[in-house]
């Protein structure tokens, strides 16, 4: 049996852009993906912080080091600039690789700047809806 497992996420991308006009998508850097071990047309599900709405999609490569976050095509109507999205890709494995697996997690700034990368899903108080990454926490 397989089972569908949290492989790895962008944690509060902000979006810098919504391309309406697009066929669809959600276009994020280069960069990003490969800290997130997310692949360039990988079905990823968008979760949006600022208003709940949720989307399923695929991944298009930006430019390296733009910090590009844009939803493209249907998506745009669905998000807006600057709203906070988390990009969530999940993958098959059977119950032996599940239980040993730990996802990455990429921790972006305001300005979609990586400011940590876990190996492990931590407590939420660490995170800030403003800024993503609280520094000091306590």
């Amino acid at each position: 049996m397989k089972l569908e497992m949290f492989k790895s996420k962008l944690h509060q991308m902000r979006v810098t852009e919504a391309n309406l006009m697009y066929e669809g998508s959600i276009t994020i850097d280069e960069d990003l993906l490969d800290m997130a071990n997310i692949l360039p047309y990988e079905k990823v599900q968008v979760v949006n912080i600022t208003n709940g709405s949720r989307l399923e999609t695929y991944t298009i490569p930006g430019e390296r080091g733009s910090r590009v976050c844009c939803l493209n095509g249907a998506a745009a109507r669905l998000t807006q600039v600057d709203d906070r999205v988390i990009v969530m890709a999940y993958a098959h494995m059977d119950a032996e690789e599940a239980r040993n697996y730990k996802p990455t997690v990429v921790i972006v700034d305001e300005n979609n700047e990586p400011k940590d990368i876990l190996d492990e899903v931590t407590h939420g108080k660490k995170y800030g809806l403003e800024n993503g990454l609280i520094e000091n926490p306590d």
